[in-house]
């Protein structure tokens, strides 16, 4: 009886809904006020012209880009955070880390429009000190910047999480045994903290490939996404809801693949040796 509650609120706001996309994604061209045709497979054939597996590519990469970005920066600051910082100002570290969190994405990709149009604080800065100007708004650039910036305190999260709990005994066993410090990060601390960067990792991927905010705010007409694109289809100019019924359930297929590989390999106990 206790999860009556919570079982009726998935059924009516995730699998409901859910099954009403697949239902409009199964009827070809279907548009607003317009009857279900016969059933067929039309919608996701056109997933496969060119021009929208362009989109789905780009969806791609950038959120491997962003994925990969937000572990090459967030690695260094999480084991600094955890491992060289001192006790009492791990937990203000963190908190002053993770302050950009408390603003909506939204105000916050506003003010990187602010740093990087081209009367921005950026390059206002580069002219001041003599450097050429950069032309970064309304291009792919500025998209992985924000992407990159909104989702490393994630990152940084995780990965301080795993970090936490990293064994320093084999750190200094490593040491004493003749390791330099790349074979101690390579075969000590990375093996340990695995499943905290795959856990990262793949959150971080899966928001970053749903999200609508930057592309469109910091992207321009050059960096259609997959959000973008079912976002024309349901409430701009294009209005096929068939359509966007059916790259909404490729969509929602590759981020339960993500968090079906979350789950089974990002709460993992780290491997001891």
């Amino acid at each position: 009886m206790l999860l009556v509650p919570a079982g009726a609120w998935l059924l009516l706001l995730l699998v409901a809904p859910s099954l009403m996309i697949l239902e409009f994604s199964l009827h070809p061209g279907l548009r607003p006020g317009q009857a279900f045709g016969a059933y067929g497979l039309g919608n996701y054939l056109q997933i496969f012209q060119p021009i929208y597996l362009q989109v789905i590519g780009r969806s791609l990469y950038f959120a491997i880009s962003s994925t990969l970005t937000c572990l090459l920066l967030g690695f260094p600051v999480a084991y600094w955070i955890a491992v060289m910082a001192p006790k009492r100002w791990q937990n203000l570290l963190l908190v002053g880390f993770v302050l950009p969190l408390w603003t909506s994405s939204l105000l916050r990709s506003y003010a990187w429009i602010t740093i990087l149009r081209p009367t921005g604080v950026l390059n206002t800065l580069l002219s001041t000190i003599g450097l050429p100007t950069l032309d970064l708004l309304n291009q792919q650039s500025a998209v992985l910047i924000g992407l990159s910036y909104n989702f490393l305190p994630y990152m940084v999260l995780i990965l301080y999480a795993s970090l936490e709990k990293l064994d320093k005994r084999l750190l200094e066993a490593a040491a004493d045994l003749g390791a330099n410090p790349q074979q101690v990060f390579w075969k000590v601390t990375v093996p340990q903290t695995l499943p905290g960067i795959a856990a990262g990792c793949l959150l971080v991927f899966i928001t970053s490939l749903g999200d609508f905010v930057v592309p469109e705010l910091l992207g321009g007409a050059s960096s259609m996404t997959a959000a973008r694109l079912i976002y024309n289809q349901f409430l701009g100019a294009t209005r096929n809801w068939g359509f966007g019924s059916s790259l909404s359930m490729l969509l929602i297929l590759a981020v339960s693949v993500s968090i079906a590989l979350l789950i089974k390999y990002g709460d993992q106990e780290p491997e001891r040796y």
